[in-house]
């Protein structure tokens, strides 16, 4: 019962990344989501409360995974946490390759619909305070030269932003992963004590 609940889930999931993907978030309505997947419409309001928590689910499964890899480096050294970063590039990159037209109906909507704009706004502002508090760290542990934290911080937010429109835009212009990773550790470099 569990691996049919699930089964039926990821369908739902499937087939509202494709439709949102080709035809819009405002076209895509929960009926064409439905028929899609093949199930009920009592199937997907069991899953999801609106199509609106689905297009925010997809959105808070993408960020898990950068989640995840900030968890898995929290007990290291402030340079140790930014190369252990790198390791979530592939995935980060391989699934934003593949989701673009989803990435880009997530920064449409959140420019129209103010419960999006939230939901997108926030992971921002998350990732913001955990590379200040980062900085920070690196700088009190003497990694670190003195810096502004803020302005780093808005600093790497920004470049990440920068290198994930870059790749989605433009996929086959470079090695997005190598670019991500040189990236970082030239950050890294202008962070660390000579």
């Amino acid at each position: 019962m569990q691996q049919r609940s699930e089964e039926t889930r990821s369908r739902i999931v499937d087939s509202a990344v494709k439709l949102f993907s080709t035809s819009g978030y405002n076209k895509a309505s929960v009926d064409d989501i439905c028929a899609e997947a093949g199930i009920s419409k009592g199937a997907f309001y069991h899953h999801f409360k609106s199509k609106q928590a689905l297009f925010l689910g997809l959105l808070d499964g993408w960020l898990q995974t950068i989640d995840n890899a900030i968890e898995a480096s929290k007990d290291k050294t402030a340079p140790e946490t930014f190369m252990q970063m790198t390791e979530a590039f592939p995935y980060i990159f391989k699934t934003a390759g593949e989701g673009l037209p989803m990435f880009l109906e997530f920064w449409l909507q959140a420019s129209r619909d103010k419960k999006v704009w939230e939901a997108s706004i926030a992971p921002y502002r998350r990732y913001h305070r955990y590379f200040t508090s980062l900085i920070k760290k690196g700088m009190e542990e003497g990694s670190f030269v003195e810096v502004d934290p803020e302005l780093a911080s808005r600093m790497i937010v920004s470049t990440a932003m920068g290198l994930l429109l870059q790749s989605l835009l433009d996929p086959k212009g470079a090695n997005w992963e190598k670019v991500a990773r040189d990236s970082t550790e030239l950050l890294l470099h202008a962070f660390l004590k000579e």
